[in-house]
């Protein structure tokens, strides 16, 4: 029982530890590739383009997609911040007018 006991108070500071690892990446992302843009299906839809998204420990191209938009709002894209070592992923939103 003692040994329990000594095993839960010592894995504790550990898995304490584990959760407060900070992830994201530490280095920035590369230039966006010259994305093709596709004919757009209706007048009114907006493209939104593509980014980098954070996987795997590696940064992987996520492809542009034309959106139907939403009356009263305009599409603000998402961006990588720099913040410390680290680079935020700030996903992209609509804002309204």
């Amino acid at each position: 029982m003692k040994k329990l006991i000594a095993l839960v108070f010592l894995g504790i500071p550990l898995v304490l530890s584990l959760a407060c690892v900070v992830s994201g990446p530490r280095v920035a992302p590369p230039p966006p590739p010259n994305e093709i843009v596709p004919a757009r299906p209706q007048a009114e839809y907006v493209w939104t383009s593509g980014y980098w998204r954070w996987t795997g420990g590696r940064y992987v191209w996520s492809g542009g997609s034309w959106v139907k938009p939403r009356p009263g709002y305009t599409w603000v894209p998402g961006h990588w911040e720099h913040r410390g070592p680290r680079w935020i992923w700030r996903p992209g939103h609509w804002r309204r007018f």
